[in-house]
């Protein structure tokens, strides 16, 4: 019959007042807030031990608790070897090694040894003594757990015969330990954020708090206290209302939970499936789900229930309700605004406000639309474009200097042009067509253009003219030959053309002919050559 423990002061002030006050076990009991029984079993233990009070000298609490609860014989049957718990210890940490396995390879060396329910309690014993530690308790439908197994599963292209490794996901609730798992072909951010909708959508809730280990997919940066979340994990979690707080580095007790989940997925499902062959990944996830099930429905060994019932029972009447809109997948980049007030993602250029030039913006982009983001504030949304090295550009972004050319067009600058005469129009589609993008050339032809209101077109005309013929295309020569009124002069005569040479060996243009259809023909030596 075991005596409660209580603390050795309190073992001190039963034995002074039974002794010394002369008080009962009832009133002693009273004072001290105790148990009868308790006090009683405390003073046979003293007389036991043949202490009473006052206490001999130098008797310090850690020797007053030896004499009061000396250690159990733990050792029937005689002396028997003694396993190396520092060793059993380090053996426990390797991946699927159990108790079990070590006991029995333990037996093997000793048959006379322990029996594998003292093994384990020995164990136990040792580990307390080095082991000190807070027990977790979770609330329901507080954390959940997240992290992908170790293991993973072969998936066969069925036409190819390529084998591929896809990841197993596992995430825990914490209070009833229901447990969900499937199979992705990666860890990358797209079937990270796809795992944990499908993971809520199974449990029909969220909860208050997801618990991811230290995953470079959903944490940039780990640290103690602020950890960088990826922003579209901190986009998942706004959207399903939930706090997203990651293990601490290097403390695996912090995620013990999934921990424990992935050693039961990986025993109960994934070696149940090691001699099964899958095509797909739906096939494999069909077959996870299966086994999950029963895993689920399987009865805990010390408590009543299931996870499932635990489930019920506990978590899901507090599990918060899902949003009533489906989460919209989007990756996020930082992006420098350029000088031309665009950014630019993957490759297609997209207008913000011209005032931020230069800043730094936040880029949402999902399947159909980008969005930019200055400070948490959207500042700019476009339609989603794959015209790699196309621009986006919302007319009311522009500087008011700009606005007005974005309504221009080649064909409308061509047609102004014309009405001052034909060289105008001429010198303004040359200046465009020497461009690489029309829209360069625009602001030098409107400036010619605006030559004819301080000049008049006649003049505008014959300065067109003369850079033509001079091969001035610009408006700053134009401006300089009205200036200078060189467009009053004659134009320059082209240069006249040499006389030909005459030679015997030289033929001139009359040796060759070309018949009514337009087929060249060489003369020669009494032979024709079609060329």
């Amino acid at each position: 019959m075991a005596a409660q423990r209580i603390s050795m002061r309190k073992i001190k002030d039963i034995l002074r007042l039974f002794h010394q006050a002369r008080m009962s076990r009832r009133r002693i009991a009273a004072c001290l807030s105790l148990s009868r029984d308790t006090v009683s079993k405390t003073l046979i233990r003293a007389e036991a031990a043949g202490l009473s009070w006052p206490l001999p000298d130098g008797l310090d609490e850690d020797a007053l608790e030896r004499l009061l609860y000396p250690p159990a014989q733990i050792q029937p049957g005689g002396m028997r070897p003694v396993p190396d718990w520092a060793e059993v210890h380090r053996e426990l940490k390797r991946k699927s090694v159990t108790l079990m396995l070590l006991w029995q390879e333990y037996k093997a060396l000793h048959p006379d040894g322990y029996q594998y329910s003292w093994f384990c309690e020995l164990y136990r014993t040792w580990r307390k003594k080095i082991d000190l530690v807070m027990r977790q308790e979770h609330r329901a439908g507080e954390k959940l757990f997240v992290d992908y197994a170790g293991e993973t599963a072969e998936v066969i292209d069925p036409e190819t015969g390529e084998v591929r490794e896809a990841q197993i996901f596992v995430a825990v609730l914490g209070a009833s330990n229901y447990t969900y798992a499937e199979a992705t072909w990666t860890q990358q951010l797209e079937d990270w954020i796809g795992a944990h909708e499908r993971a809520f959508h199974f449990f029909g809730g969220t909860p208050e708090i997801v618990v991811p280990d230290n995953l470079k997919t959903g944490v940039v940066k780990a640290h103690r206290y602020e950890p960088d979340l990826n922003a579209t994990y901190q986009d998942l979690a706004t959207h399903y209302a939930v706090a997203i707080i990651p293990a601490r580095v290097r403390r695996p007790r912090d995620k013990a939970k999934v921990e424990n989940g992935v050693l039961l997925v990986e025993r109960w499902i994934l070696a149940a499936l090691r001699h099964r062959r899958f095509f797909s990944l739906d096939e494999l996830n069909e077959a996870i789900g299966a086994l999950l099930e029963r895993l689920n429905e399987r009865p805990f060994r010390k408590l009543d229930g299931s996870r499932r019932s635990l489930f019920e029972l506990l978590e899901r009447p507090v599990l918060r309700p899902l949003p009533p809109t489906p989460y919209v997948y989007a990756e996020w980049k930082k992006a420098r605004v350029g000088i031309d007030y665009h950014v630019e993602v993957e490759g297609h250029y997209y207008s913000v406000p011209h005032r931020y030039v230069r800043e730094q913006v936040d880029v949402r982009r999902t399947e159909t639309t980008v969005e930019c983001f200055f400070k948490g504030k959207r500042i700019a949304s476009h339609a989603r474009s794959l015209r790699k090295g196309g621009h986006t550009t919302v007319k009311a972004h522009m500087p008011p200097s700009h606005r007005h050319y974005a309504d221009w067009t080649p064909e409308r600058l061509t047609g102004w042009a014309a009405k001052t005469g034909p060289a105008t129009a001429e010198l303004v589609e040359e200046i465009i067509a020497s461009r690489a993008h029309p829209q360069q050339g625009y602001r030098a032809c409107l400036g010619i253009l605006r030559l004819g209101e301080a000049h008049g077109a006649e003049r505008l005309e014959a300065a067109a003219r003369r850079a033509l013929a001079i091969g001035a295309r610009s408006y700053r020569s134009v401006a300089s030959i009205l200036k200078h009124g060189l467009d009053r002069r004659p134009l320059p005569e082209p240069e006249a053309a040499e006389a030909p040479i005459e030679h015997d060996n030289i033929r001139g243009a009359g040796y060759y002919g070309e018949d009514s259809l337009g087929t060249h023909h060489v003369l020669h030596q009494n032979q024709r050559y079609e060329c």
